[in-house]
């Protein structure tokens, strides 16, 4: 993984980060419907084939992946993983894993599966060490399908990497769809990299 610093002299979303990063402070969220039917059909686990569809087209681009680093700085990481939420139900808390990323979905799976052996029933909010930078965050609620879902972060106005929080699935017309929030900053990602994003986590979904 590196750190490509953004000259943002010769960039070309500088006045459109400048708006909105210290103008106009601005972050917005989008709830769409996923369908997921293609994955139940194959019988894959959803959390993790979710977490692999997101990071993967979260790598393609890199608006999802600029952010500012521990020393201030503006660049783009050449790679993200994801950094999601697992629930303890004997305390009703839940705890944040990591897993590294892997092209490779049979890889990634095994990865998955061992970093959920070997941390999942581990209390805490980061029972795995060593948190990497080139993170983003992903959250599952399982227990409800919801129209609509926003973060209120005190800092979110400079935290600039997306957040994606899914909800329970359910079933129309023979189909079975997933809420999925997907809240990012404007001052590095518009409507149109969002709904790009949509479309490509979709063909990859039914691919």
């Amino acid at each position: 993984m590196s750190f490509s610093v953004i000259d943002q002299k010769h960039w070309d979303r500088k006045e459109y980060f400048e708006h909105y990063y210290s103008q106009v402070p601005c972050t917005y969220s989008i709830d769409v419907k996923i369908d997921i039917t293609p994955i139940r059909k194959k019988n894959l686990k959803l959390y993790p084939a979710m977490l692999y569809y997101l990071t993967t087209v979260i790598n393609r681009h890199a608006e999802f992946r600029t952010a500012i680093n521990d020393k201030g700085e503006l660049g783009i990481y050449s790679e993200m993983l994801p950094s999601y939420t697992i629930f303890h139900a004997d305390t009703e808390t839940f705890s944040n894993l990591w897993t590294k990323y892997d092209p490779d979905f049979e890889k990634f799976l095994a990865s998955y599966q061992k970093d959920l052996e070997k941390y999942g029933s581990v209390k805490g909010m980061a029972p795995k060490p060593d948190v990497p930078p080139n993170h983003f965050c992903v959250s599952m609620i399982p227990w409800v399908t919801f129209e609509g879902f926003h973060l209120n972060i005190k800092e979110e106005y400079e935290y600039l990497l997306p957040i994606f929080t899914m909800g329970r699935f359910y079933e129309k017309d023979n189909k079975t769809f997933l809420p999925l929030s997907i809240q990012v900053h404007h001052a590095v990602c518009d409507g149109f990299h969002v709904c790009r994003f949509i479309r490509e986590l979709q063909d990859m979904i039914d691919g």
